[in-house]
């Protein structure tokens, strides 16, 4: 059975003292209010990684991702971080793919695979995210574009592995600009992301993969996206930096 899943991705932001104070306002909020089975998966930049999990300790349904990982396994690679240093470090989950790590950063699906393959290597649970632009939406070729991608980072997977990973579907038009996909365009798009994974590993693998909506969720839309049969959960932006915000997505399960 597939999980259901809020993923905070805080990108760039939070000095230390306000990732303590965010993370300590999550943590108290879904103790006294969650009784669901949704988890929480918090995704700080690097440095916040460590002190965020000695925060969580063994807090349920609360765990520790990062925002990216190296494709080395280590060596002279200045400024990178690898999968290993983010395990020995406590991470759980990792964000691989992000629509700006594609854009500013160059980031093909050659180079996203090795991720990939190296964050499971590592015991790490990839949240692989893919997704189109409003040019590629706009042109209708949104849905072969995204399954290209899936194909491209995923499909060289054995079976077991892709079983253990997260897939986050972006509709890069609708990030940071208010706009949101309707809940039937990103239902639409998340049965085609799962028959496209069920045409490689088989319709009981596509079933217990849990594939993420990413694209400006918020306390207002969530229970309606969330409500729709292929979407297990949200990777959340700008909603991830205010605790009542976070808490009450994760809440609408």
């Amino acid at each position: 059975m597939r999980k259901k899943i809020v993923a905070g991705n805080w990108k760039m932001n939070m000095t230390f003292e306000e990732g303590q104070t965010l993370t300590s306002e999550i943590l108290n909020m879904m103790k006294d209010e969650h009784s669901g089975d949704a988890i929480a998966v918090l995704n700080p930049p690097f440095p916040h990684i460590f002190p965020v999990k000695k925060l969580i300790g063994e807090a349920k349904g609360v765990f520790i991702g990062a925002q990216n990982c190296s494709d080395k396994e280590a060596g002279a690679f200045t400024g990178e971080v690898s999968a290993k240093i983010l395990a020995s470090f406590g991470a759980q989950f990792v964000i691989i793919g992000h629509s700006e790590r594609r854009e500013y950063f160059k980031e093909g699906n050659s180079t996203l695979a090795a991720k990939v393959k190296i964050a499971l290597a590592n015991g790490l649970t990839p949240i692989f995210c893919c997704g189109e632009s409003l040019e590629i939406r706009t042109a209708g070729t949104h849905e072969s574009n995204v399954k290209f991608q899936l194909t491209e980072g995923l499909f060289d997977l054995s079976a077991e592995d892709f079983s253990k990973l997260v897939i986050a579907y972006e509709p890069i038009w609708a990030i940071g600009t208010g706009k949101t996909a309707s809940s039937e365009e990103a239902q639409d798009m998340h049965a085609a992301l799962r028959r496209h994974i069920a045409t490689k590993y088989g319709k009981d693998i596509a079933d217990n993969t849990s594939i993420l909506y990413g694209g400006s969720c918020n306390p207002k839309n969530a229970q309606e996206l969330f409500a729709k049969p292929d979407v297990d959960g949200g990777l959340i932006g700008g909603a991830s930096l205010k605790s009542r915000d976070f808490v009450d997505i994760i809440k609408s399960f």
